[in-house]
């Protein structure tokens, strides 16, 4: 006790000398960074572990036992701490784990524990000491050993513009705002059509942020700002920056879509495809909006590549730089390359056979036959396939749901996808994942609710590139679902996850991720919802394309019955106010005319559920004669519904949308129909007037001469009415004087 009050004196009068032992502390460490190079000497990778295990709790020593001491330097100790805290003595392909915040009094404890395996929740460590030798065999990480590969040559690839740099203040400040300040250009192209093309731009010139001076020894290379994509004619692997690893996969994995397109086999890309992959090559956000079942397989093609080539440049960068880093004892900020966690891809699917024909698209980019092997294919195949709808023989359903629903419609799942030189990994956990394919729903019921406790998101907090495909499915679904998992991107991870923090980029740690993350989407109809997820959840600093091409010939031209089409105008201030004015159209307007007994057999169909459950309240608490059918409703309610309808028993019938795409029910009865909103899918439209034939008609309700259509629509449903009518129809109904407005089957 005695000696430490006269220590504790010592260091008040200033006589304890931190230099003394910050040197031993200093020269402790040299002495084990020596050790490092005889750790190769050992063969049981065991041993390895257990010294770099000893050798990290030692380093940890050593720091508290300098904070214990510096309370006269404060300022000398920070520094201390802060250089110490990027040292990075042991071997480089491990990450910083959960262990290593241990309090003191376990410290003693720990010699004695196994360190877990090198593959266990890593970043990068799935690539193994032995995946690595064969890795840096490969011919091009040779070709850059050997200096064959100059560094403009790597310089030029769009993997390393979009990635490698940090954004410029100018340019932050811009993208930070709710409306940053955009460079829009006009293109067409002879298969996409129309290009809206918007580019983020500074605050100021270009020219004052291309290489800010830090200080005037240092000068600072910035991103480079968004430029138009080019679409190419000739297609040259190099020039496109392919990896040679599938350089040889892709004519023949691509096959089916050129043979579909009548092009002759020596072709690599279909036009769509070419031009498709312009842009998604070039990392800007696209949003296509002409998805078909034709050109369904060409764009699943091109973004399965895209994500297989943008994979394969990160693996051959990460093993390259352990290569390198294996022979070095300093990290410099060049051997940044990773992300807060290792996910980097998450492709959102409807269904299960919509994921199982992207996995098999990247099988047949990746590891064709004989030339790797998948993991876990056979459970794959079992859990994806099957679970068929049977489609009726009699009666059949139209063609267009039974191309959607073809294979395993279930719309719960998630899988996680490990890309490696000659293995595609299935089932691997998501924080060992590099690709994820999942559904709306399924990577809701991870993310949770506020509140729960059982709930993770840290998964996607570092995705680089995300894809939505056939994403107007997913309205029919349950559109919060996607809306509540994109607001969890990018968030700051809850725990570490096996991250070496000294291989994070930069920007990374910034929080800057949003602005690197390159969405791509694709639905088959142009929907408001849509376009919003593009404009306010996509803020990638390269830009965004968005394809929009106007239907100049609507679904109206499909209506076979000869019906007086009635379509009513009302006003709306903003698309919320639009809710409550449609409904008081309806109420004021339409309802009471319809009431009339003269007017029975009239069916409401319903877009929205919600609009749906407030007419069903209205209708109850008026007491009006109606039956409902919608996607909640069991089967015997909705055959006991049709039948009350049919026979006149009841005198509306409320029919939901989403009921109608996923069971397409053939309603008859039909005499009068009431559109509350133009319908989302246009076909929809003449789908449901033509089952007004006289086929499916009660010879007793009514004759043909008593028979309407009638649809509301305001200015906020544009493009749903375009779809319907085409845009010069719509357009001259918006800007005309009168709200009402009729058209006959025929009439051009």
């Amino acid at each position: 006790m005695g000696n430490h009050k006269k220590f504790l004196s010592k260091k008040r009068k200033g006589n304890f000398k931190v230099e003394s032992k910050r040197k031993r502390n200093e020269k402790k460490d040299d002495e084990v960074i020596n050790k490092k190079a005889k750790f190769n000497r050992y063969k049981d990778k065991q041993k390895v572990e257990e010294i770099l295990a000893k050798k990290k709790l030692m380093e940890d020593r050593f720091r508290q036992q300098d904070k214990s001491f510096s309370e006269s330097e404060p300022e000398d100790d920070t520094y201390t701490q802060l250089v110490s805290s990027f040292k990075n003595n042991n071997v480089h392909k491990l990450i910083e784990s959960e262990e290593e915040s241990m309090s003191e009094g376990d410290l003693d404890v720990v010699d004695n524990v196994k360190t877990p395996p090198i593959h266990d929740q890593s970043n990068d460590t799935l690539y193994s000491e032995s995946e690595e030798n064969n890795e840096i065999s490969d011919p091009e990480l040779e070709k850059e050993d050997n200096g064959l590969e100059t560094d403009r040559d790597a310089s030029n690839d769009p993997f390393t513009k979009h990635l490698q740099y940090e954004l410029s203040d100018e340019l932050l400040v811009s993208m930070s705002n709710s409306e940053p300040f955009e460079k829009k250009i006009t293109k067409e192209w002879p298969s996409l059509g129309h290009l809206h093309i918007s580019i983020p731009q500074p605050m100021e010139s270009v020219s004052k942020i291309s290489k800010p001076k830090i200080s005037i020894l240092e000068e600072k290379t910035y991103a480079s700002l968004g430029s138009v994509p080019q679409s190419f004619k000739k297609v040259d692997f190099n020039e496109l920056y392919i990896k040679s690893q599938i350089k040889d996969n892709i004519v023949s994995s691509n096959k089916n879509n050129l043979i579909k397109r009548d092009l002759e086999l020596s072709e690599v890309f279909t036009p769509l495809q070419k031009e498709l992959f312009s842009i998604m090559n070039h990392y800007q956000d696209l949003y296509y909006s002409d998805r078909t079942f034709t050109n369904g397989d060409e764009i699943r093609y091109t973004y399965c590549l895209h994500v297989a080539n943008h994979m394969l440049k990160t693996r051959t960068k990460i093993i390259h730089h352990n290569a390198k880093l294996s022979k070095k004892t300093d990290i410099s900020d060049e051997y940044r390359d990773q992300g807060l966690v290792r996910p980097k891809v998450i492709i959102l699917v409807p269904f299960k056979d919509a994921a199982y024909r992207v996995v098999k698209t990247l099988i047949d980019i990746v590891v064709p036959k004989e030339a790797g092997q998948v993991v876990n294919k056979n459970r794959f195949e079992d859990d994806f396939t099957g679970g068929e709808i049977l489609m009726p023989t009699k009666n059949p359903k139209p063609e267009d749901y039974e191309l959607l629903f073809s294979g395993n419609t279930d719309d719960t799942f998630r899988l996680g996808l490990t890309l490696t030189k000659k293995t595609l990994k299935l089932y691997t956990d998501f924080y060992a994942s590099d690709i994820l394919i999942a559904s709306p729903l399924g990577l809701r019921m991870i993310v949770g609710a506020e509140g729960e406790e059982d709930r993770d998101y840290d998964f996607l907090a570092s995705i680089e590139l995300l894809i939505l495909d056939q994403a107007d499915v997913f309205l029919m679904q349950n559109w919060d679902h996607l809306l509540h998992v994109l607001d969890h991107f990018h968030l700051q991870p809850k725990k570490t996850h096996g991250t070496d923090f000294s291989r994070v980029r930069s920007w990374a740690v910034n929080g800057w991720s949003k602005y690197y993350r390159q969405t791509l989407v694709f639905s088959s109809i142009a929907m408001p919802e849509i376009r919003s997820i593009v404009n306010k959840k996509c803020q990638n600093y390269r830009g965004k394309v968005i394809i929009s091409n106007q239907p100049e010939l609507g679904a109206i031209r499909q209506v076979l019955v000869q019906v007086p089409q009635l379509f009513h105008r009302f006003n709306a201030s903003s698309p919320l106010s639009a809710v409550d004015a449609r409904f008081d159209y309806f109420v004021k307007e339409i309802l009471p005319k319809q009431r009339d007994p003269l007017m029975s057999h009239t069916l409401i169909y319903v877009p929205s559920y919600f609009d749906f459950v407030r007419l069903r309240n209205y209708f109850k608490k008026e007491d009006i004669s109606f039956v409902q059918v919608c996607e909640y409703t069991k089967d015997a309610k909705i055959a006991r519904a049709r039948d009350m309808f049919f026979h006149a028993e009841a005198h509306f019938l409320l029919y939901s949308e989403r009921v109608h795409f996923f069971r397409r029910l053939r309603i008859k009865g039909i005499r009068h129909i009431i559109f509350y909103q133009p319908p989302t899918y246009p076909h929809f439209y003449s789908e449901m007037l033509n089952l007004m034939q006289e086929s499916n008609q009660n010879k007793y309700g009514g004759s043909e001469c008593n028979m309407t259509s009638t649809t509301l629509y305001c200015r906020y449903d544009a493009a749903r009415g375009a779809a319907v009518l085409g845009v010069d129809r719509i357009t001259r109904m918006l800007n005309a004087d009168k709200p009402l407005h009729m058209y006959l089957t025929g009439d051009k």
